[in-house]
């Protein structure tokens, strides 16, 4: 690690993204980032206090997309750091499968859209992603990458 990540200021944000595939699409989100940028991202969000891994996926993915989703299986866990070191993320990525869609939800401020998206697609929008965890998220999953729910034990 260099010397300039350990700068970071601050404890990293405990996060979660939903990596929902369907007959080969993916659920993905279009939103505005800090800055108003559009940028393409999973279904994601900050932990809230009190919460499980597996509770904030399900709000997080329902209040970004309008679908109720199931968990299935922890994919990957990974420590990411903005270039300006600014903040840093650990995030907890599930995969999760698409269970119904609640037609009259009201997505969360600042996401444009929910968007079944292709792998292709969704590299041909790389420059637009939210962090580099959107595309190598998804790259492990498609690896078969699978560990269990528990591996992330619940508050005790």
């Amino acid at each position: 690690m260099s010397q300039n990540r350990s700068l970071v200021s601050g404890r990293p944000r405990v996060t979660v993204a939903a990596i929902v595939e369907d007959q080969g699409r993916f659920l993905m989100v279009e939103e505005r980032d800090e800055q108003g940028r559009r940028v393409i991202n999973q279904p994601a969000g900050h932990v809230e206090p009190g919460e499980t891994i597996v509770e904030a996926l399900v709000r997080e993915a329902l209040e970004e997309t309008a679908w109720n989703v199931r968990p299935l299986a922890i994919s990957g866990i990974y420590l990411w750091c903005k270039p300006d070191l600014s903040a840093s993320f650990l995030r907890v990525a599930v995969v999760a499968e698409a269970i119904s869609e609640e037609e009259d939800a009201v997505l969360d401020e600042g996401i444009e859209r929910a968007l079944w998206m292709s792998r292709e697609t969704v590299i041909g929008e790389l420059s637009s992603h939210r962090s580099p965890l959107v595309l190598r998220c998804m790259e492990d999953y498609l690896a078969g990458q699978r560990f269990p729910l528990d591996l992330i034990c619940p508050m005790i």
